[in-house]
C-alpha cells in the first residue's frame, strides 16, 4: 500500500513537472507563428513576457488581450513570481555593475559610478555639464570592466540636437581609444517629438542584445515633453505618457542589466524666497521614477559641483569635478 502511494505521488509530481511550460510554444495562446513574432520583438524568454502588460503583448503578438493576460499569467507562474526572501534579492543585486564617470570624486558620490538596473538623472542649468557626463559615459562604457567600463555599446537618444561626435573623438583620444571604433559603438537617434522619443525606447530592445548595449542615454528627458504639452490643461496627459516612458526605460534596465542615464532641464520657482530656487522639470512622476538624482551647478572655470539629492541607499553629499578638453575628471 505504501509503495502504491509513493508511486502515485511520483506520478503526480511528474505530471506537474510536465505541465510547467519550458518554451514559448508551451504557453497558452502561443503557437509557432505567435512565438516567432514574440522572439522577433525581443520577447525571447518568460521573464520578458512576465514583465509586460496584456496590452503591450497583444500588440506585439497580434493576439487578444484576454489571451495575452493568460499568457503572461502562465509565464509568471512558471517563474514563481511573488514574494521572496530578502537574501535572494541581495544575491541578485550582486549582478549590478557600474560605469565610471571619469572622476573618482564623482564616482565616490555615486557609490562607485553609474549603476546598472537603475535610472540616474543629472539635472541643472545650461552649461552645467549634464551632456558632457553623458558623452563621457558613452565612451567609458566601452572600456573593459577592469578599467571602469562594461565592454559594451551605447544607445543615445538625442532630443535637443546636442550630440557632437567631435566631442566623443576628443574624449576617446584622451583615453587612447580608437575614435572611429568608439563612434561605431554609439547608436544615436534624434527624437523629433515626445511620441518619437517613447517609440525609440520601446524599440531599443531590438538592438540591446544584437549590439551588446550596456548604456542608454536620454539627453534630455523633458525637452520634447515640455514642447509638446504646453499649459496646465495638458499636464495630466503629459505626466501619464512620461510615466509610461520612464517605466519602459526601467524595464529595459532590469531585463538586460544595463544603465540608464538621463539629463533634465530646470526651472526657477518664484515661491522660493531663500536659497536656490532651481527645481527640475517633470514633477513627482520623474522624481519617483529616477533611482538617483544629482543636481549639477557650475563653479569657477571648468569646475562643476554635483549634489546627490536622492538615492535609495546612499547619503546626500557633494563632489567637485572638472569638465576639460579631455573630458570628465577630478578638479
Amino acid at each position: 500500500m505504501a509503495e502504491e502511494i509513493v508511486e502515485m505521488e511520483e506520478e503526480f509530481e511528474s505530471q506537474e513537472e510536465n505541465d510547467i511550460p519550458k518554451k514559448l510554444e508551451d504557453l497558452p495562446g502561443v503557437g509557432k507563428a505567435t512565438a516567432e513574432k514574440l522572439r522577433k520583438a525581443g520577447y525571447t524568454d518568460f521573464q520578458k513576457i512576465a514583465a509586460s502588460s496584456a496590452k503591450e503583448l497583444s500588440a506585439v503578438a497580434d493576439i487578444g488581450e484576454g489571451t495575452a493576460s493568460k499568457t503572461i499569467a502562465a509565464a509568471r507562474e512558471a517563474l514563481n513570481m511573488g514574494f521572496e526572501s530578502a537574501d535572494r534579492i541581495f544575491e541578485r543585486r550582486k549582478t549590478i555593475e557600474k560605469i565610471t564617470t571619469g572622476s573618482p570624486q564623482l564616482d565616490s558620490l555615486l557609490g562607485g559610478g553609474i549603476e546598472t538596473q537603475a535610472i540616474t538623472e543629472f539635472y541643472g542649468k545650461f552649461s552645467s555639464g549634464k551632456s558632457q557626463v553623458g558623452f563621457q559615459l558613452s565612451v567609458n562604457v566601452q572600456l573593459p570592466k577592469e578599467e571602469g567600463g562594461l565592454g559594451g555599446a551605447c544607445l543615445f537618444i538625442d532630443t535637443e540636437s546636442t550630440f557632437r561626435p567631435e566631442r566623443i573623438v576628443q574624449m576617446a583620444e584622451a583615453k587612447n581609444m580608437d575614435p572611429q571604433q568608439v563612434l561605431k559603438n554609439i547608436y544615436v537617434a534624434r527624437a523629433m517629438n515626445s511620441d518619437h522619443q517613447i517609440l525609440l525606447a520601446e524599440k531599443a530592445s531590438e538592438l540591446i542584445e544584437e549590439k551588446n548595449i550596456k548604456l542608454i542615454v536620454v539627453d534630455s528627458m523633458m525637452s520634447q515633453f515640455r514642447s509638446d504639452y504646453m499649459g496646465r490643461g495638458a499636464i495630466g496627459e503629459r505626466q501619464q505618457k512620461l510615466n509610461k516612458h520612464l517605466h519602459q526605460l526601467q524595464k529595459l534596465a532590469d531585463m538586460y542589466n544595463i544603465a540608464v542615464y538621463i539629463t533634465n532641464q530646470v526651472m526657477d520657482r518664484p515661491d522660493i524666497l531663500f536659497g536656490d530656487p532651481t527645481a527640475p522639470i517633470g514633477g513627482h512622476v520623474l522624481a519617483h521614477n529616477a533611482t538617483f538624482r544629482i543636481y549639477l551647478r557650475k563653479g569657477k572655470a571648468s569646475k562643476r559641483i554635483a549634489r546627490l539629492v536622492d538615492s535609495p541607499s546612499l547619503p546626500e553629499g557633494e563632489a567637485v569635478f572638472a569638465v576639460t578638453e579631455e573630458g570628465i575628471g577630478d578638479a
